[in-house]
């Protein structure tokens, strides 16, 4: 056998590049995974600048039909032999080494694949194979499982040129189901090492990220090029000279800020995570072990986390994504499906249109007969275009509908939003009689309502204010009731439409500022009912040392959710009970109080649970559902404060003397 760590020039590299489904990667349809970019360059050029590096000068690329795009990207690579096998159609990756070696039977193969970032000593790689006289040597990385320890191939083969005779000469063939299997048959040696001192490759988003990691956990691979920031102090946070950051930005490593990102005003990056070129980050966005491509936009509000963000791409306000791959490719289905949607509406409306027409015409004959007398056109148009404009506000504001949707749903502090509609409708329900007497008189103060609501929605929408947003729908339906109703029914049901702004979570930064003070509050009144009670506490910060056990008081415990939950529920109450104004004020004035006490309860209750029982399984009860059982408590409050409201101000009765006489005596 030759001495090939001597003689590097009878070694052929053979890159398994694919195309855009090789290695079953379907993240970016339209890029191949070994353009993947790693700290602005894709791996396949890392992979071959690193080859360059250990003295290797020929290579042949298997680019399954990404040939012209693979040159394009990683251009020219210095004292190498680069030369790009097209390959049209699929043929595995034994079929591969087959097509790349063209007919050389004198050089030893290395196979890569192109999507692995950072390569081990080739010259160790081949003395191991040397020593076990091996024809096939592969790669292996370690893995611990629940149930023991596995192996998986990592994209490496040593194959020496006597595995040719094993490959078919045509048609589709793959090392692991058909060469290893032909050459155990034939009695070949195949030896397999562990490969833990290089970075793997990566089949799909979890492992790309998890290539990411270990890259720029290995500071040597970006300092070559990439010069530290020391950023606030930290050795691990790569940021270049021309990015701009707001206010009370936070960063913590591993990361990397590439040429002209703009991270605005109070958003928080943590690693590991690359940020590329161009990208723009809103402001009180989070963006959290996660890859954005060049030129990617995050608007406000934002959680990022696990995930890539394609080239260019857009990311909404106030969006939440998390393990995914935003790409193009779904953005221009989402176009498509909405072009095709717009059309089949427009031309099922048009018909619709003409058949309720028909229909309108019909019934309207029934009815007169009926009746003696035709209904009055003016009453028809008004209720038409009183349906129409009901369409058009649902048609309008579907997206605000969704996002407060999916804002009930994750968020537990503004999870009883979701009531406040329906709360809403029953109190309507009850009024019904009442609403009933109203006057009908529509005024143009109405419309002006609307412009108004209108205006300030797309103000919101231009400085990307989401609360703004939210803010219009309730104003819009104010309007639209005071614009199709009049003034005496909206003053009739104005507490209701007060009541539907319940459902809207609080401005992000209202809700950042009421955070911690909260936090700090909950864990001083915690700390004094429990030294109240005779335990012995030390307070360290939001931690509650009591009978060496520490309770953390996090975020959750805060008391927003309470907060916000009793206060529906107090509103609802108000609405619906019979007492005089400032009887219902004191009332809904009460409901902070009774939010807070009803949580230091709680958070005492834990504490000296904690101190009892052990086990995740017996905290997980006391945090989730200790919160509901405070609901009985507050209404029970609620219902004492009603009691003791009545007794303070209902006028006793007067008794009146009766005089009684005997008539039998006179």
């Amino acid at each position: 056998m030759n001495n090939y760590c001597e003689n590097k020039q009878n070694i052929k590299v053979i890159i398994l590049a694919g195309g855009c489904d090789f290695g079953r990667c379907p993240l970016a349809s339209h890029l191949p995974p070994a353009l993947w970019p790693i700290v602005g360059k894709p791996v396949l050029q890392l992979l071959l600048q690193q080859l360059s590096s250990q003295g290797i000068d020929k290579a042949v690329v298997c680019s399954n039909g990404a040939s012209s795009l693979l040159k394009k990207s990683i251009g020219n690579i210095s004292l190498m032999d680069l030369k790009f096998l097209e390959e049209p159609l699929p043929v595995g990756t034994a079929g591969c080494i087959r097509d790349a070696a063209g007919g050389d039977t004198d050089s030893l193969f290395l196979i890569f694949h192109g999507v692995i970032a950072s390569l081990p000593d080739i010259e160790t790689l081949i003395k191991t194979h040397r020593t076990a006289e091996s024809v096939l040597t592969v790669a292996l990385k370690p893995e611990f499982a629940n149930n023991g320890l596995h192996c998986h191939a990592q994209g490496i083969y040593i194959c020496e040129p006597s595995v040719l005779n094993y490959i078919p000469q045509e048609g589709y063939f793959d090392i692991k189901e058909g060469l290893i299997p032909a050459l155990t048959r034939a009695g070949a040696t195949i030896h397999a090492i562990t490969a833990p001192s290089f970075t793997p490759g990566f089949r799909d988003r979890e492992e790309y990220l998890s290539v990411i990691a270990g890259y720029l956990r290995n500071h040597a691979n970006i300092d070559k090029n990439f010069p530290p920031s020391h950023w606030n102090g930290s050795k691990d946070i790569w940021v270049s000279g021309d990015v701009k950051t707001g206010a009370d930005v936070r960063i913590y490593g591993p990361v990397v800020i590439m040429d002209n990102a703009v991270i605005s005003d109070k958003s928080v990056i943590f690693g590991p995570t690359i940020i590329g070129r161009n990208v723009f980050i809103g402001q009180n966005s989070l963006v959290e072990n996660s890859v954005l491509w060049d030129g990617a936009k995050i608007g406000r509000n934002c959680e990022i986390n696990r995930c890539i963000i394609d080239y260019s791409e857009v990311v909404s306000n106030n969006s939440i994504v998390k393990n995914e791959a935003v790409t193009h490719s779904q953005c221009n289905k989402l176009e498509k499906m909405a072009k095709n949607v717009m059309l089949s509406v427009s031309d099922k409306t048009n018909r619709l249109f003409s058949s309720v027409q028909l229909e309108f015409n019909k019934i309207n004959c029934k009815l007169a007969h009926w009746r003696g007398s035709e209904i009055p056109k003016t009453h028809i148009l008004r209720w038409l275009g009183t349906i129409a404009l009901v369409g058009v506000f649902l048609w309008s504001y579907w997206h605000g509908f969704v996002d407060l949707w999916k804002i009930w749903q994750r968020s537990d502090e503004y999870s009883s939003g979701l009531l406040v509609p329906f709360l809403a409708l029953y109190i309507l329900w009850a009024r019904r009689k009442k609403l009933a007497q109203c006057h009908v008189k529509p005024t143009i103060w109405g419309a002006v309502g609307l412009v108004l609501s209108q205006a300030l929605r797309h103000f919101g929408l231009f400085y990307m204010y989401a609360s703004a947003e939210r803010l219009s729908l309730v104003l819009t339906i104010a309007s639209l009731v005071l614009f199709l109703f009049g003034w005496e029914l909206f003053r009739r049901i104005s507490p209701i439409l007060l009541f539907l702004c319940l459902m809207l979570p609080l401005p992000s930064s209202l809700h950042s500022a009421m955070m911690i003070p909260l936090q700090h509050l909950a864990t001083i009144s915690a700390v004094f009912c429990l030294e109240t009670i005779g335990f012995a506490v030390v307070r360290e910060g939001n931690i509650i040392h009591i009978n060496g056990v520490s309770v953390a008081i996090i975020e959750a415990c805060n008391g927003l959710r309470m907060i916000t939950a009793f206060l529906v529920i107090i509103s609802m109450v108000v609405l619906l009970v019979y007492r005089v104004w400032w009887e219902k004020l004191l009332i809904l004035i009460s409901s902070l109080p009774i939010a807070l006490l009803c949580n230091t309860i709680r958070l005492t209750i834990k504490s000296i649970a904690f101190t009892m029982v052990a086990g995740e399984k017996w905290e997980t009860i006391f945090h989730d559902f200790g919160g509901y059982a405070m609901m009985p408590l507050a209404l029970g409050l609620v219902i004492c404060e009603l009691w003791f409201l009545t007794k303070l101000t209902t006028t006793p009765e007067v008794v009146k003397e009766h005089v009684i006489v005997n008539k039998s005596r006179k």
